[in-house]
């Protein structure tokens, strides 16, 4: 139980060994009844329509997955949602292939996507819409499929150190993807260290995620899938690591293409609610004045 509960507490992506992108241990069930199912169903629907009335080609999307309060994070998962993929709306997105022991690229329906969260009660997305040149750029990099494989890494760590290339997790995918669309850096030779320097010139800061106690960073060495061998001592010893979440790269985004829009959609059980702009909804639900509300249908 306390290996769970640590790696729940650092693991910052979906470990996903079936379609819906369970998160932490391969061997984990990820119950949900009908009830629960039908209202991320209606979540997931009203998170495509805001894709379709974008009137765009893609997206960066972001999900919050686990329950990560104590590191004051609402979002651990990101990928990147393309409107003509396997279906209408996949998410593009790296995940820990749990028969492979190793990460892979997976492309998810939004429903599977929305249903990856640990707690199917409560749920939030959140969309990015790029200025035109920037979408474009991106699109055609995630589309580009030697340079996705290109920037995968071999080993796979939930609590990856952002400017190595020892391990990676999906946020660090999914940023060092966004670095080599805008630095064009599809050519080079040693994509994913050439990505990562980029993103140091560019300003990008990764976490930093604070871990509670020496005593919790000292015990995530003996947890699967948690690793810090790749971190700068001077962080463990500070416990502050650097690792991309999802609010590094929507802020990363939002200071080098400051007119991309932003939508975010949150549910509890009997609402959804949709927000447009970068005030962040908190992690209650609670909507804002001039919000969207959509009731649940019972």
């Amino acid at each position: 139980m306390f290996a769970r509960l640590l790696l729940a507490a650092l693991a910052l992506c979906a470990s996903a060994g079936a379609w819906a992108g369970i998160p932490t241990f391969c061997d984990r069930s990820n119950n949900i009844n009908a009830e629960d199912q039908d209202r991320v169903l209606q979540f997931a629907a009203v998170a495509k329509q805001e894709l379709e009335r974008s009137g765009a080609r893609v997206a960066l999307i972001s999900r919050a997955g686990l329950d990560l309060s104590r590191f004051n994070l609402l979002y651990s998962h990101a990928g990147i949602a393309l409107k003509e993929s396997t279906g209408p709306w996949a998410v593009r997105q790296l995940y820990y292939a749990c028969d492979e022991s190793r990460p892979r690229l997976f492309d998810q329906g939004m429903a599977g996507f929305a249903l990856g969260a640990d707690a199917p009660q409560r749920g939030h997305i959140s969309l990015l819409f790029l200025p035109d040149e920037d979408s474009t750029l991106l699109e055609q990099a995630a589309r580009d499929k030697r340079l996705a494989l290109a920037l995968l890494a071999g080993q796979y760590s939930a609590n990856a150190y952002a400017f190595s290339t020892r391990y990676q997790n999906c946020n660090q995918w999914v940023a060092e993807l966004l670095a080599s669309a805008w630095g064009g850096l599809q050519g080079e030779d040693g994509t994913r260290a050439h990505a990562q320097a980029w993103l140091r010139d560019q300003g990008y800061r990764a976490g930093p995620i604070k871990v509670p106690s020496h005593w919790m960073m000292f015990a995530g060495q003996f947890v699967p899938l948690v690793h810090v061998g790749d971190h700068p001592l001077d962080d463990l010893h500070a416990l502050s690591l650097q690792v991309s979440v999802p609010a590094s790269i929507e802020d990363f985004v939002h200071s080098r293409a400051p007119r991309t829009q932003r939508v975010e959609l949150c549910h509890d059980r009997s609402r959804i609610v949709v927000h447009r702009g970068w005030e962040q909804l908190g992690a209650d639900c609670t909507p804002m004045a001039g919000d969207e509300v959509i009731e649940l249908a019972p």
